[in-house]
């Protein structure tokens, strides 16, 4: 993509973050966030340098998005509070961004002739159904409130598509791990929390018994299907995702090789609103978006732990 006005919603968290930088190269790129999830950190040199504008705003406010999105090209729309757990305790609040930020994202891209919209929905749509691997065209029963919003999210995509002519796609990310990720968060993700406990020594918090099986995908994967899926003629629902099963305990065992440490886990209760299993059929996205991910989990890993061995202070 080059020479395109894109603007990234929930660009300062840990996708956007990474898909706004490679979207700057050849494009101008406003990012929209309100930083109740974002990190100004994770923009470092992009703002400052002037690769990328920062509007600091809520896709809640309709009028703030009709602003920043006259003359633009494409919507990468990232902008969520992600989080399964979270959804659990204030489901209100992930209402809020989930259904009627995404509604106000479609209304403000039809109003101003945007080309496509980029939604980031989830493979947590699914469920916890036990047929494998994860189809498109499954029936979903989602689990959390979370989920649920990323389904809604989905459905309105495709009522702007039908009745006013949006072009719009949905990529349900798989498990996306990378540079960035936040291990702080008491709902950080998988990998930067195993991460951190290797670099630091620390037995792996491993909740149920580690069989529970992930799809996971680097992040550059996950850009280049972002941007991938803006450029092509595709509208629809796809799979995003690496299209390999790992349970947790392989996922820590290869982190404990790579980093060097000695394995230990402590095992913890199952979170609510987990899934157990977890694998995606991604033929429709190589078939119709092109889409080939190009990094296995051992190369994934590699990159992202000399990232964090360089950029996180322990």
């Amino acid at each position: 993509m080059r020479g395109k006005r894109a603007v990234v919603t929930g660009g300062a968290g840990f996708i956007g973050s990474n898909l706004a930088e490679a979207l700057s190269i050849d494009n101008e790129v406003v990012i929209v966030d309100d930083f109740s999830t974002g990190k100004l950190e994770n923009l470092k040199d992009l703002v400052s340098t002037g690769a990328a504008k920062l509007v600091k705003g809520s896709v809640t406010d309709l009028d703030v998005l009709r602003g920043i999105f006259e003359g633009t090209d494409f919507v990468f729309h990232l902008a969520a509070i992600p989080s399964v757990p979270r959804s659990i305790v204030d489901p209100i609040s992930v209402n809020e961004v989930g259904i009627k930020g995404t509604l106000n994202v479609l209304v403000a891209a039809r109003e101003c002739s945007v080309r496509k919209v980029v939604f980031a929905s989830s493979s947590s749509v699914y469920g916890d159904t036990k047929k494998l691997p994860k189809r498109e065209e499954m029936e979903c029963r989602p689990i959390s409130p979370y989920a649920l919003t990323k389904l809604v999210g989905e459905h309105y995509c495709r009522i702007f598509t039908e009745l006013y002519g949006l072009k719009t796609v949905s990529l349900r990310y798989f498990n996306v791990y990378g540079p960035k990720q936040d291990p702080n968060s008491e709902y950080a993700a998988v990998v930067p929390r195993f991460i951190v406990c290797a670099l630091e020594g620390r037995p792996f918090p491993i909740h149920g018994d580690g069989s529970q099986t992930r799809d996971f995908i680097f992040v550059k994967d996950a850009v280049m299907a972002n941007i991938i899926a803006a450029e092509s003629t595709a509208t629809g629902v796809y799979n995003i995702a690496g299209g390999k099963r790992t349970s947790v305990l392989e996922l820590a065992r290869t982190i404990s090789e790579a980093a060097g440490s000695e394995f230990r886990a402590e095992f913890m209760e199952p979170r609510k609103g987990d899934i157990k299993d977890s694998y995606a059929d991604i033929s429709k996205a190589r078939k119709d978006l092109g889409f080939e991910p190009s990094y296995p989990l051992e190369k994934g890993i590699a990159e992202t732990l000399a990232w964090y061995k360089t950029n996180f202070q322990m």
